[in-house]
């Protein structure tokens, strides 16, 4: 059993600092003046120094943005990397033991996010006596929250078999934040997206700060309350598929929560959801500019070692006309070199290169229309208020527009099991190499035996110990240690 404490990281960077996430990071392209040294935020915060501090937030939470994309994909069997410098990728992610000292493995989702939602802190708890408008300290605590409730969700995307702290806004010296359960933390993300909204409808017509590049037509409160509610939609969702088994365990059954599934429903009615562009959405931006940081997910596909699992082009259906794949596929992987370069490593091997995210500039999405429509063919098979008939055509909607493919042969009359193994592969292709999505919705339909194992027995020489599906990181060792 692991030992579960309360996040003392919140309260030492709560301590006097209202950027101590920036420090660690550069510029961003968001016109920090001093990034390597920014100002603390306290009483009577001017715009300049309310900007500098939300911008931060966002600043903070992308350093891990890249790795949780990486190693849940490596969870999920979506990627490999291959990298002859650092054998953890090929032994511990995929057969342990998880090591919760090091961030960039077993121990990572956590402080990094925790460091990000404590920067969002600083500033709501002065955000009060800002000098500004009531309507645009409104405008802040909706985006301020609203950034809060990813970085919330991604710890919880990693740890769900744990449980997480999520009452961390506390003085120093004062009780720890005690883990709630998963089902209480789903909620509490959930009220905290509630409360950005209440207070984005109270907002004016802009935010008096700059939301960065990666919110381009979110960057009013108007549109960044469909991103709120987009992403209460994704939230409502898993809460609802989260299943009533015992902790330690997932579901066999997604009824748990049934009004879950019409609340999906109804914050999808206020999200952004529209039968155009698939890619729309709110993105954490890279760049290669000065001070700046780049999208290391970007490669060079004759030289890649972070590789596509054989498995996505092997389960990629034919395109109308039984010629080509699935165009989802097409448009995210390639050969790795012409002709085709099988790179080999422990006992892996694949011939396949990411293209998803071109260059080191290359956004990687928080939230897209594309899962939107997804989110509502879920909610429509298995809510109250929804028809089946409905989701039907949400997931051909996917299909056809997305993938080329031809209409699913799941119909109004079909198993709950038959249109779960059609919904996820249209997730898995819409959304792969994007966060996590394959491993957590793999986790919370109790389908991890489905997870590729490649080497069940174990190979090499000395021989390898064969490989395992986890199906949740531990809690990070600096959080274990704080109450010994």
């Amino acid at each position: 059993m692991r030992t579960h404490t309360s996040s003392t990281l919140l309260r030492q960077v709560l301590v006097g600092v209202a950027l101590a996430a920036v420090v660690a990071v550069s510029a961003c392209d968001f016109n920090i003046a001093n990034p390597n040294n920014p100002a603390s935020i306290g009483p009577n915060a001017t715009v300049a120094q309310v900007d500098a501090a939300a911008q931060g937030v966002v600043a903070a939470l992308r350093i891990d943005f890249t790795s949780w994309v990486l190693k849940a994909g490596i969870m999920g069997r979506e990627d490999y990397r291959l990298d002859t410098a650092d054998p953890r990728f090929t032994s511990e992610l995929l057969t342990g033991p998880l090591d919760p000292s090091n961030a960039a493995f077993g121990g990572g989702q956590w402080q990094r996010e925790y460091r990000s939602i404590a920067a969002g802190y600083t500033i709501l708890n002065v955000i009060g006596s800002a000098q500004m408008s009531d309507a645009d300290k409104n405008a802040v605590r909706g985006f301020v929250q609203t950034i809060q409730a990813v970085g919330f969700l991604i710890v919880l995307d990693a740890h769900t078999e744990d449980s997480i702290p999520i009452d961390v806004n506390r003085p120093v010296g004062g009780p720890l934040a005690p883990f709630v359960t998963n089902d209480s933390a789903y909620k509490a993300v959930i009220a905290i997206l509630d409360s950005a909204r209440t207070a984005l409808q109270a907002a004016g017509t802009t935010f008096p700060i700059d939301l960065g590049p990666g919110f381009a037509g979110f960057d009013t409160p108007a549109t960044f309350l469909g991103f709120n509610r987009a992403l209460a939609a994704r939230v409502y969702a898993y809460r609802a598929s989260l299943g009533a088994l015992p902790a330690g365990t997932y579901a066999t059954s997604w009824s748990s929560c049934p009004a879950c599934w019409d609340s999906v429903l109804t914050s999808l009615g206020q999200s952004f959801i529209v039968a155009g562009p698939l890619d729309e959405g709110t993105y954490i931006t890279y760049s290669t500019g000065n001070q700046d940081l780049p999208n290391d997910l970007s490669q060079d596909v004759a030289s890649a070692i972070q590789l596509v699992h054989p498995s996505i082009k092997a389960n990629a259906e034919l395109q109308t006309g039984g010629t080509l794949r699935d165009q989802r596929f097409l448009n995210k992987v390639a050969d790795r070199g012409t002709p085709p370069d099988t790179f080999s490593l422990a006992c892996l091997s694949s011939a396949l290169s990411w293209t998803r995210y071109p260059t080191p500039n290359s956004p990687v999405p928080i939230i897209r229309n594309e899962e939107l429509f997804l989110l509502r063919a879920e909610a429509n098979w298995f809510g109250a208020t929804g028809t089946k008939a409905q989701a039907i055509s949400d997931l051909n909607f996917i299909r056809q527009t997305s993938g080329g493919l031809n209409p699913t042969t799941v119909t109004t009359a079909s198993t709950d099991a038959a249109f779960v193994d059609d919904l996820l592969k249209q997730r898995l292709y819409s959304l792969m190499y994007e966060g996590g999505h394959r491993w957590v919705d793999l986790r919370r339909y109790g389908r991890l035996s489905q997870v590729p194992i490649d080497r069940p027995t174990g190979c090499g020489s000395p021989v390898l110990p064969k490989d395992t599906v986890f199906s949740s990181l531990p809690i990070n060792s600096f959080e274990v240690q704080a109450r010994k």
